[in-house]
């Protein structure tokens, strides 16, 4: 890894040596999320290749932040954190509610769908839904999108499921919207009915649903102060059809 002079004390220095590679930081924000496979930390994470993905967890098995166990009968390999990476969590908790309080909201929606729909599995909050099977579906109007909707069920007592097909269940809530705009309300950089008044958000079906729809989404524990900042993108702006 690259040493870079930062001006101020070893220590810092050093620590920023071990975080700064590219996705570092991501790898361990996954696994404190509860993913140890290859494959989930991948797919929540986005845009980075196996060889690097591969390389970055070998340098953090160097570095003592994580740990990788391989089950000896079946051959399937699993990532855990160390003490030493729980022990780190405090001071990347302090740096996003930086980020939350000084990075402009524009920049910080920069979100991979991919990632971010794979990661809407966690962000379904199911005690604050229906007591019965909920169908929503997701459909993003960016342009350029390998895939541009998603389907989430949520059924009481079964982990959430997420569909890129249709699931063979009747929709209850229909959800249309950029990744910006969604990405902004979980972020905490804007909610529902900000985005939904701006059109960047239109939502229909079940009224239970789409009133309640800030509740059960799950947005960020890095609230920033005085609540959610004003987040606007007319490059991205959704044109709801009615």
């Amino acid at each position: 890894m690259s040493s870079k002079p930062y001006g101020i004390i070893c220590p810092i220095t050093r620590a920023c040596d071990v975080l700064e590679p590219r996705w570092t930081i991501p790898i361990l924000s996954e696994l404190w999320a509860g993913a140890t496979k290859f494959n989930e930390l991948r797919r929540g994470i986005g845009s980075i290749s196996p060889a690097l993905l591969s390389k970055r967890l070998k340098e953090l098995e160097d570095h003592g932040l994580i740990e990788r166990i391989e089950d000896p009968a079946t051959g399937a390999v699993d990532y855990v954190r160390t003490q030493m990476a729980v022990d780190l969590e405090p001071a990347l908790n302090s740096l996003a509610v930086w980020a939350q309080k000084y990075i402009e909201a524009e920049i910080a929606c920069e979100v991979n769908l991919s990632s971010l729909t794979w990661k809407m599995r966690r962000y379904i909050l199911t005690e604050e839904l229906p007591n019965r099977r909920v169908v929503i579906r997701f459909h993003f109007q960016d342009e350029d999108l390998d895939y541009d909707t998603y389907w989430i069920v949520a059924s009481p007592g079964e982990p959430v499921q997420l569909c890129t097909s249709i699931p063979g269940f009747d929709v209850d809530l229909w959800v249309e919207t950029t990744v910006p705009s969604l990405s902004a309300i979980i972020l905490a950089r804007s909610t529902v009915a900000r985005e939904v008044e701006a059109d960047r958000m239109f939502v229909s079906g079940d009224a239970l649903l789409a009133r309640t729809m800030q509740r059960w989404l799950h947005v960020t524990d890095y609230l920033p102060e005085g609540g959610p900042l004003e987040f606007s993108s007319e490059t991205n702006k959704t044109h709801a059809a009615g």
